[in-house]
């Protein structure tokens, strides 16, 4: 019963395309449609005589106007409105409904039990708490680490990692400074210069100087050398800028 309700569903929603295309299906040539415009026209003017909007001058001329387009109308080419084009859009508009029942019978069935909204986020809220807790300890276990321990540094650099994933740019930006100030990596550098453009909209002073440091200890060979360069030419440009 569903797929016939999808079906139904989907017919009645392109029941006014399809009529509307129908309707202009009706083959007219040139010359008919022009006289009887022209046609409409006179009428109209003799209307408008009889109410007295125009003075029987004015009317006399625009009759003889009218009369001259018709007999020009009249002389027009009377090739037919092709009808095989609007033909093809009704059938690709019926075929619609079809198309819907199929895609909906490969991904899914009436049979499937529903999903609502509520579970879903409470289930993103219990995925967001299990973050924070695991950030909360890996910020606690950062906080007694020797600076001279070696897992300081890689830690500072899965602290940002994660608070990036969260959208937390601040806080990923602060991390993988700190990360940087106990040892200078270029791709760590240009990473936060990234993290800074993003959250800032532009390439600031602090980004620039950061691409500029992480392409003097690049290797020559970085695969990244000729992007970087074209950073620090565009951050150049708008620092220059008033």
């Amino acid at each position: 019963m569903i797929w016939l309700s999808i079906a139904l569903l989907s017919a009645i929603t392109l029941l006014p395309a399809g009529f509307t295309l129908w309707r202009r299906a009706v083959a007219r040539d040139e010359r008919s449609t022009a006289l009887a415009l022209h046609e409409a026209q006179l009428v109209e003017l003799d209307r408008d005589l009889d109410i007295g909007m125009i003075a029987p001058s004015e009317h006399g001329i625009a009759q003889l106007e009218i009369q001259r387009r018709i007999l020009v109308a009249d002389r027009a080419p009377a090739s037919m409105v092709d009808r095989s084009g609007r033909v093809k859009i009704i059938l690709a508009l019926a075929l619609i409904p079809l198309a819907a029942v199929a895609l909906y019978w490969t991904g899914g069935h009436p049979s499937f039990p529903a999903q609502p909204l509520q579970p879903r986020l409470e289930a993103l809220a219990q995925r967001d708490m299990r973050a924070n807790k695991v950030i909360a300890q890996l910020k606690d276990a950062l906080s007694k680490m020797s600076m001279s321990d070696p897992q300081l540094r890689q830690g500072y650099i899965l602290l940002g990692q994660a608070e990036a994933s969260r959208g937390h740019e601040q806080a990923a930006m602060d991390a993988w400074r700190k990360a940087l100030e106990l040892h200078f990596e270029p791709d760590l550098a240009i990473e936060l210069a990234e993290e800074q453009v993003r959250a800032e909209k532009h390439i600031s002073a602090d980004s620039l100087a950061l691409y500029r440091q992480a392409l003097d200890a690049a290797p020559k060979d970085a695969p990244w050398r000729q992007a970087v360069e074209q950073r620090i030419a565009q951050g150049e440009h708008e620092q220059e800028q008033p």
